[in-house]
């Protein structure tokens, strides 16, 4: 913690002036039980989560938040079955062709 030029308590690199964050972390998990809870595909619930993501980063986006970090596929998703491995790989395709070009334009970095 560290004290403002005004006197105030505020932790360097946390939040802007508004109290907005400047970096949000995303951990994308449980999509597959989610949607296997519902009675749907695996598939069905990662391509839900590729929807919440959109709206995440429009989210963060109007809120001013700076950097977003979204943690969607990690080292041990390649034990999935095959399958679900190739539809993930799939969800990520559909993100590079539907939303890449759209969040440039909107001076959104991503970085894979």
């Amino acid at each position: 913690m560290t004290t403002g030029s005004d006197g105030s308590n505020e932790r360097a690199g946390v939040a802007d002036a508004a109290g907005v964050p400047t970096h949000v972390a995303v951990i994308m998990d449980g999509n597959g039980r989610w949607a296997k809870a519902r009675g749907l595909p695996r598939t069905e619930g990662h391509r839900r989560g590729m929807e919440t993501v959109r709206r995440i980063i429009r989210h963060a986006s109007e809120r001013g938040i700076a950097h977003l970090t979204l943690y969607s596929f990690s080292s041990e998703n390649w034990t999935r079955p095959i399958e679900e491995v190739r539809g993930l790989l799939n969800l990520l395709r559909i993100f590079v062709r539907d939303d890449l070009a759209d969040l440039d334009r909107r001076g959104v970095r991503v970085k894979v």
